[in-house]
């Protein structure tokens, strides 16, 4: 798996949880813990029946992006958590589907994680969705979760990745500072691409593109794949701003489907890299998902701990 990127960094993330330092994880070994094992537990005694984190993620099939990013967020949680037991749930079927078929790779949805810790004794379930807002498949995870209430001693949700304004301040200053351009600065354009959604949780995406237009120095700019502002928006957008170049980056935890080709594919005149070359703009693409992103899976840890703590 191509985990490089994510070997534990001192200072990465915090290793404190109820007063408990944990020794710093391989997040290799983490990682591959999780794929083979489904869980990832710090320490030595591995039999104990201990609280469970459960990561709910979207998912995906870029199984070495896999690692870098859903895994490295999961090994962060461990690590900051070192009592409890990290497990795992995707809500994308047909990435559940296509792991099975593919791979031999099975994943438990969110209903089936939650009845897999009821199964085996847990009393304590803490459920961290990954996803950036609170539209459909945080609502699927909400519904799952509500359905095993009285089940569990303790059964709690935390909020979407970008659940405040300091978070979406905090994302976006990660981005931007990952983005580290190069070039004039009233000619390059920064733009993100989010996911977007046809539900009212897309406002957070406007909410995105008002808190770009207050960094500097250069031009900050967002589209999304299927909601507003569009694709074609961000490309008018960045022309019209007189951009000659841009550094584009996927707003999603993984660098999937969507940042390799709706994103990156200049060979794809509807992609945003295709847009953009076709009106003589200079496009470079990050294809890096958010959770490769030490600063995006230290936002993680403190939602967790907010949620375990509240």
């Amino acid at each position: 798996m191509g985990f490089g990127s994510n070997e534990r960094v001192a200072g990465d993330v915090p290793a404190v949880a109820g007063g408990v330092r944990s020794e710093s994880i391989d997040f290799a070994q983490g990682a591959r813990d999780m794929e083979e094992l489904g869980r990832i537990r710090c320490g030595r005694d591995q039999g104990e029946l201990r609280p469970v984190l459960l990561v709910a993620s979207f998912g995906t099939s870029y199984n070495d992006n896999r690692a870098d990013t859903i895994g490295a967020i999961e090994c962060a949680l461990a690590e900051a958590f070192p009592r409890f037991e990290v497990r795992r749930a995707f809500t994308a079927l047909e990435i559940i589907e296509k792991l099975a078929q593919r791979d031999g790779y099975r994943v438990d949805t969110v209903e089936q994680a939650l009845a897999r810790c009821d199964e085996d004794g847990v009393r304590e379930v803490y459920v961290l969705p990954t996803h950036l807002i609170p539209g459909r498949e945080y609502a699927d995870v909400r519904r799952a979760v509500e359905g095993f209430s009285g089940r569990f001693d303790a059964l709690k949700m935390a909020g979407p990745l970008l659940g405040s304004p300091d978070d979406i301040d905090r994302v976006i200053e990660a981005c931007v500072e990952a983005m580290d351009p190069s070039g004039s600065e009233g000619e390059t354009a920064l733009c993100l691409m989010g996911h977007g959604t046809n539900v009212a949780a897309n406002a957070v995406y406007f909410a995105v593109r008002d808190a770009l237009a207050l960094k500097g120095p250069f031009r900050h700019f967002i589209g999304t794949v299927e909601g507003t502002p569009t694709l074609e928006d961000a490309v008018g957008e960045m022309v019209a701003a007189g951009a000659r170049r841009a550094v584009l980056r996927p707003l999603m935890v993984v660098a999937g489907d969507h940042a390799n080709n709706d994103m990156a594919d200049a060979d794809d005149p509807e992609s945003l890299a295709g847009m953009l070359s076709a009106r003589g703009v200079e496009v470079e693409c990050q294809i890096e998902g958010l959770g490769q992103l030490p600063a995006i899976r230290a936002l993680y840890v403190e939602h967790a701990r907010a949620m375990v703590e509240g």
